[in-house]
């Protein structure tokens, strides 16, 4: 089947808003480099009303003319152009147009060995990327202006595995855009989802020597996310001839200091620490970094005490040195920022455990890496000392003599008592490869919504279609959830579907999981697998105005009838932007599984679909 290739391919780059300006060392008032979510959150959106689910417009007016456009208020100029009407995202800009926007700032390499900004991206289409018209001929300004206004992550994990595929596919660059500035975009468009490795790499498949403000700045932000501030050493010179921001100063300190010039550090990391909040926690974690390089004779302690927030530059920078940061602070952060300290090189597999279930539920790791994570933690256990710890449950879910010890074994793991959703999600996740060694029998029919569940997580159809049989005539709350799993999840007609079964699904969900049953009639009739006239009599019972027309779905109709897949992508990720599924109004999963399923991604229009039933 085709999803299995897609999510392996989707593994190679799993690594690991508001948009805020770097952080000043020499500045009175040095702001968060990061997103919200560093101590300062972004507020979710109210949900929609569930009685009317009135539509709502996703798209901000995406003309040239909108505010807060920029990247950050000392970064590139913004791309606006006075007295242009709202954006056609089919229209070229004009050659005035194209002149308002940055042009590559550096040529230090000869023209032989720069590579060209034409196609900018990592995957090829026979690696499972989208194709170099995957934007098709929208706009680069109207894509970037969406990939901007986007509230990362979003509540999908396969929407966000698909967005993913889309931003580090080698596309065309469009029109009204350098390719810098696009690959810039799409890089921090990847942090912001917590794809720190994969901006990392968007960010290099562009030539120094082609970058603009925008894009020094988002490579520091890709730096500081992968806590590796020697990614910035070879952009420390042509940035501070082409940036304003004063952090370059000090991350020029941090690269002769790893480089092993102590002396020349000492006299840069002097000068930095001499002015304002640089004789604060910022120029000591700079110092900490400097002091890492041979022969610095640097030894500094950092106190987190009176530290106020996180920024990225002290994540960056504690996380580079293995600094171990506090709770309180960590818990202020966002789940993207999490993905990030799932990957962090130098803090024990113990320590990252709660990241790397976040990240995994998010997308960002795969399920084999998420047992991967559960494996090095049983290595480093002593013998004995495992009794009652996850690692040992998953074992025995996988060697345990009998199915019946597997499936106690794998109900452990999913009784998890906590209240967080991402992490009884991953331990779903967790045990998917599990469940599919199973064979299908009777005596798991209590937990048969969960190990069916548990296989679509990680997109395993063919293996939990297996188990129909037992679901196709039964009743019952774990069977009937079982039907409606397979009824949307399945690549085919493996249970018998009509309006009287949906009917019976919502009517088994009850008044306080509403939202489930509005799901079950939205992803079936995405799919396709209802008539039409029957689509119309449940949407008017139901009161979810899948007619109803809005920016959003005007510009997701034009992407799937121009064939887009990266546009629809990113569109449909704009349509799940909240942290919780239960926000999510039905129409927008309806129009979400439609586009998908019409412009040829079938298969991920269903797992989100299996997932918005799992996670409601």
């Amino acid at each position: 089947m085709r999803l299995g290739n897609k999510t392996s391919i989707a593994a190679l780059f799993a690594g690991a808003a508001l948009l805020c300006a770097i952080p000043a060392l020499s500045q009175d008032n040095p702001k968060s480099i990061l997103p919200p979510g560093f101590g300062e959150p972004e507020p979710e959106p109210k949900p929609a009303d569930d009685k009317t689910q009135k539509p709502v417009d996703l798209l901000p007016d995406l003309s040239l003319k909108s505010p807060n456009n920029s990247l950050s208020s000392s970064s590139s100029p913004r791309p606006t152009v006075e007295g242009v009407a709202p954006l056609d995202p089919t229209k070229p800009l004009t050659d005035e147009e194209k002149a308002a926007l940055s042009p590559p700032v550096l040529q230090d390499l000869p023209a032989s060995a720069r590579r060209s900004t034409a196609v900018v991206g990592i995957i090829d289409p026979e690696d499972g990327g989208m194709g170099l018209d995957g934007f098709g001929s929208s706009n680069g300004v109207y894509l970037s202006l969406l990939m901007r206004n986007l509230r990362a992550p979003v509540a999908s994990r396969w929407a966000s595995i698909l967005l993913r595929r889309a931003l580090v596919s080698k596309v065309n660059t469009p029109a009204g855009v350098t390719g810098a500035d696009w690959a810039a975009e799409r890089a921090w468009l990847l942090i912001r989802m917590g794809e720190a490795d994969s901006a990392r790499l968007m960010v290099q498949s562009v030539d120094v020597d082609q970058f603009t403000p925008k894009m020094f700045e988002v490579a520091m932000q890709a730096s500081l996310a992968n806590a590796d501030p020697a990614g910035l050493c070879p952009l420390v010179e042509p940035a501070l001839e082409n940036s304003k921001e004063p952090a370059w100063r000090a991350a020029r300190a941090i690269c002769s200091g790893l480089s092993g010039e102590s002396a020349q550090a000492s006299a840069q990391i002097d000068g930095v620490r001499s002015k304002g909040p640089g004789r604060g926690i910022d120029g000591l974690l700079a110092e900490k970094v400097v002091g890492a390089g041979g022969n610095t004779r640097r030894a500094v302690v950092i106190e987190w005490d009176d530290v106020p927030k996180l920024t990225a530059w002290r994540y960056g920078l504690a996380m580079a040195t293995g600094l171990p940061i506090p709770d309180r602070l960590m818990a202020s952060v966002g789940p993207h920022v999490r993905a990030w300290h799932a990957r962090a090189p130098l803090i024990p597999a113990a320590d990252r455990t709660a990241s790397v279930e976040i990240a995994a539920s998010l997308g960002i790791l795969s399920g084999a890496a998420l047992v991967d994570h559960y494996g090095a933690l049983a290595d480093a256990t002593d013998v004995g000392d495992g009794d009652g710890k996850p690692f040992t449950m998953l074992r025995a879910a996988y060697a345990a003599g009998t199915s019946p010890l597997k499936l106690a074994a794998m109900r452990q793991l999913w009784n998890v008592d906590t209240q967080s959703e991402p992490t009884r999600y991953a331990r779903l996740i967790l045990t998917a490869r599990a469940a599919a060694r199973l064979q299908p029998a009777q005596d798991a029919a209590e937990d048969i919504d969960r190990l069916i569940a548990s296989m679509l997580s990680v997109g395993l159809d063919v293996q939990a279609s297996r188990w129909s049989d037992l679901v196709s005539d039964g009743s019952g709350d774990p069977t009937t959830r079982a039907w409606g799993l397979l009824a949307v999840g399945s690549p085919a007609k493996v249970v018998e579907w009509s309006v009287s079964r949906i009917r019976d699904y919502q009517s088994n969900a009850g008044k306080e999981n509403a939202r489930r049953g509005e799901f079950m009639f939205a992803a079936m009739a995405g799919l396709g697998r209802i008539e039409a006239d029957d689509i119309n009599s449940m949407a008017e019972d139901l009161a979810i105005p899948v007619g109803a027309q809005t920016r959003w779905t005007r510009a997701l109709q034009r992407a799937v009838i121009a064939n887009e897949p990266a546009t629809v992508a990113l569109l449909c990720a704009i349509g799940l932007q909240r942290q919780n599924f239960k926000d999510i109004p039905a129409v927008q999963l309806y129009h979400v599984v439609s586009a998908l399923r019409r412009v040829g991604y079938g298969d991920e229009a269903r797992m989100i679909a299996a997932e918005a039933l799992m996670r409601s």
